[in-house]
């Protein structure tokens, strides 16, 4: 017997013993892997009931034959809080991996796998907002963005085809799914409109099929849908494909899916909403975040994100966990700093190909810059993107590079009254509860506006007002906000019009740069604000300041090409006067 077939039959040897245990302990025979992961630990960091001795023994000769080769899991769980927790609960298969390291072990992405501990925090997390209806447009007449200026200002980007409001995140893989921009009409619901009833933890697969399953092209479908779903954006919406995912989503061949993967292929390996380990590590209970694109970010040598200037933020360690021949990171954090964990989604990045400011080749999804975090405020992001060449369309009608914002909310947060006072998104959006069954304190998971915990979050610090003086003055800002939002769409329409009639009228392409250049400026000042959730809130005066730069800046455009088109009549009604009469 040579040395690694010694190892390989003490590992398994370890993990029989661990199950035989397990089994004379509790009377019962070695769990199926199925019932193992439907059992298993949270990754929260609210403390799991304790374990009986038995248990803490099996778990740790369970972990034993892993640990040997999974060096780096073990430091995390040594010094965490589920050192009582046996691999066996989050993965199965342990035995024929032992045996045989390429066969891989499977491991458990359902949220359920932490509820069976925490579930006063898994159960909120699932709480449905009834007050967030499905499908409501952002271009409707009460919305962020409304129409008809909308879809003239975003032409001909996809986002016109269907950009609706955000609602719980126990939707936000189904509503990628069927929204209408992302997958060109192929998946629909099994239940038609009636799957809306559909709450908590479910599977995706569960309630949607693809109505052409024999064609993984991603293509248009149906009439007024497009096809700009892309692999990178998933990464967003959930976690199952995590260990499957070389850093940045670069395309080696031990990942099984990267930026180029078929989306339509990539996406049948998604079930699971908002897993709890983007922001829990599995192993030791601590805060992290896992997303590439914001760890990349972060650890730019030019220091130069938001986070490297906030002296308050967490410390972060990034680790590589790759054993599978690709590179994987994830970033440990010294606290909770919930700017950097909700900023794995709730910001401002490119998912999307696009196109080479300069050169005006396509950027395809090959290019890193398909997965990039600028991480930084509504100008610093423009001029980011301008440094690395990127822009995401062409306007339809004055053919200016523009970018489409997602949902900048952490970038604008920072720098706000309330940031600057030691707030983060949690005090806000997930405060402390009490259970009413128990009457024990408990961190909720139902990430939502404040207005549904007025009492646990701004009476917290301002406890001279009442509920109805907090609402009275989120809604005020709001509203304050969306006038100034209406201003600046009014004008940049105006600018495009103006665009339109100078070109018509023959104007110098060099005139029309300038307007396209203003024109780019003005854009990024009105979109980044519809794109962005509670903006009105998170730092008002900013939102405000930058609204009235697109403003200025359209009248500028818009001054340009009025000069431009006065001229060009003086010299027509020159050239159409007639001669005067020679002298005599």
């Amino acid at each position: 017997m040579n040395l690694r077939t010694g190892q390989r039959s003490l590992r398994v040897a370890v993990v029989a013993l661990a199950l035989g245990l397990l089994a004379a302990w509790t009377g019962n025979a070695p769990a199926s892997p199925a019932a193992k992961q439907a059992t298993a630990p949270a990754m929260l960091t609210t403390t799991a009931p304790a374990p009986s001795a038995p248990a803490l023994k099996t778990a740790a000769a369970e972990a034993a034959a892993c640990l040997k080769c999974h060096e780096p899991i073990k430091a995390f769980r040594d010094d965490g809080r589920h050192q009582s927790v046996g691999c066996s609960s989050c993965h199965g298969n342990l035995p024929a991996h032992s045996a045989n390291e390429k066969t891989r072990p499977t491991t458990n992405m359902d949220p359920a796998a932490c509820g069976t501990c925490h579930k006063a925090q898994f159960d909120s997390q699932f709480t449905m907002n009834w007050n967030k209806a499905a499908r409501k447009e952002k271009s409707l007449a009460p919305g962020p963005s409304p129409n008809p200026a909308w879809d003239k200002l975003m032409a001909p980007h996809g986002f016109t085809r269907e950009h609706a409001e955000a609602r719980s995140h126990m939707h936000m893989v189904l509503d990628q799914f069927v929204v209408d921009r992302a997958f060109g009409g192929r998946f629909q619901p099994k239940e038609g409109w009636e799957h809306l009833t559909k709450t908590g933890n479910y599977k995706v697969w569960d309630v949607i099929e693809d109505k052409y399953p024999g064609d993984t092209d991603q293509k248009v479908f149906k009439p007024g849908t497009a096809a700009a779903a892309n692999p990178v954006c998933w990464s967003c919406k959930s976690a199952d494909l995590i260990l499957d995912w070389a850093y940045m989503g670069d395309p080696v061949p031990t990942a099984k899916w990267s930026r180029t993967s078929k989306v339509v292929e990539l996406v049948k390996d998604v079930n699971h909403a908002m897993n709890c380990f983007f922001c829990h590590d599995p192993h030791s209970a601590k805060p992290r975040v896992v997303r590439d694109g914001l760890i990349d970010a972060l650890t730019r040598p030019e220091k130069d994100t938001l986070f490297h200037a906030d002296r308050k933020a967490a410390k972060i360690e990034v680790k590589d966990l790759g054993t599978r021949g690709h590179v994987r990171k994830i970033a440990t954090l010294s606290r909770y700093d919930t700017k950097l964990q909700c900023g794995q989604c709730h910001v401002e990045y490119n998912c999307n190909p696009g196109f080479d400011a300069t050169t005006g080749q396509a950027i395809t999804m090959a290019d890193r810059r398909t997965n990039l975090f600028p991480f930084k405020n509504v100008e610093g992001t423009l001029a980011h993107y301008t440094s690395v060449k990127f822009r995401d369309f062409r306007h339809a009608i004055t053919g200016a590079g523009l970018i489409k914002s997602q949902h900048p909310d952490v970038e604008n947060f920072y720098g706000s009254k309330h940031q600057r006072a030691g707030v983060e998104c949690h005090d806000c959006h997930m405060p402390k509860v009490i259970d009413k069954k128990t009457g024990k304190q408990y961190t909720s998971h139902w990430q939502t506006s404040p207005k549904n915990y007025i009492k646990e979050t701004c009476l917290g610090c301002h406890d001279k007002w009442d509920e109805k003086q907090a609402k009275y003055v989120i809604e005020s800002l709001h509203h304050r906000v969306q006038g100034k939002t209406r201003k600046a769409e009014y004008w940049l329409v105006r600018l495009v019009d103006k665009f339109e009639e100078a070109k018509n009228l023959g104007v110098d392409e060099a005139v029309l740069n300038q307007a396209r250049d203003k024109h780019a400026v003005a854009h990024q000042h009105w979109e980044w604000w519809t794109a962005s959730n509670g903006h009105a809130f998170h730092n008002p005066d900013a939102t405000i300041e930058s609204l009235a730069k697109s403003m200025t800046t359209s009248q500028e455009g818009i001054k340009i090409l009025d000069d431009a088109m006065g001229a060009r009549r003086s010299v027509a009604r020159a050239q159409a006067a007639p001669a005067a009469p020679a002298s005599r």
